[in-house]
């Protein structure tokens, strides 16, 4: 493992859209001593098939696994999260926004205690998410979003059970609790990312996504229904 690499993984199937998220990463500020890598995946059916690949093809101790319409505009992103996974070896994943506690549904933004800012077009139009406010370098989330997750360590996907663009990121964020590690989010003074998705339409696979996600992970979730 290369820990003076950093790999930018991405799904892409929009050639134009993935070279202008290229371009953001870029134009970021990169220390001397750091190599930058992009990792293209097309033509798999899932997310979590496609950062299996990446990370098959990437020796970087660093990975961020990203959104092919997500745009980094912090200039400093790469110092700060190293900055951050230098702080605490435990650390072992980022996010923008997320939220410290799953609620029983498996939806992370229906929480009553998320934080963390990003900004998004989900409902058509660009806003800027505020949730509740990062206090300290970083807060401990039970779960992230999936626009962008940046990795330390490489635990796999759980392709065996997510095979679409649904809660593969929860899940995620569950697989590195359950590996001892934690998930953070980072204060951010303004926002470190751009997610221009736009109107998001959910389709049948979304409800069986979730199913699944409460299925494997109902003691992490719910752990008062288990017996």
């Amino acid at each position: 493992m290369n820990d003076k690499k950093i790999a930018f993984i991405t799904s892409v199937n929009d050639e134009e859209l993935y070279e202008e998220s290229k371009f953001y990463v870029e134009h970021l500020i990169t220390p001397e001593d750091i190599e930058v890598e992009f990792v293209k995946v097309k033509d798999f059916n899932s997310i979590t098939s496609a950062y299996n690949e990446g990370i098959r093809r990437s020796d970087a101790k660093y990975k961020v696994f990203m959104h092919q319409d997500v745009f980094i505009v912090n200039k400093n992103f790469i110092q700060d999260i190293l900055h951050i996974f230098n702080l605490n070896k435990n650390i072992g994943m980022i996010g923008m926004v997320g939220c410290k506690t799953i609620p029983t549904n498996g939806v992370w933004w229906e929480a009553s205690d998320c934080f963390g800012k990003v900004a998004d077009s989900h409902i058509g139009s660009m806003e800027i998410i505020n949730f509740n406010e990062v206090k300290d370098i970083y807060e401990e989330a039970a779960a992230i979003d999936g626009l962008i997750m940046i990795t330390q360590y490489d635990i796999p996907w759980r392709e065996d059970i997510f095979q679409g663009w649904h809660f593969y990121d929860v899940s995620h964020s569950i697989e590195f609790k359950r590996k001892g590690y934690k998930v953070v989010v980072p204060k951010q003074q303004s926002i470190w990312c751009i997610h221009d998705c736009g109107r998001i339409e959910l389709d049948f696979s979304y409800e069986d996504s979730r199913k699944k996600l409460l299925d494997e992970y109902a003691e992490e979730i719910n752990p008062l229904k288990v017996t």
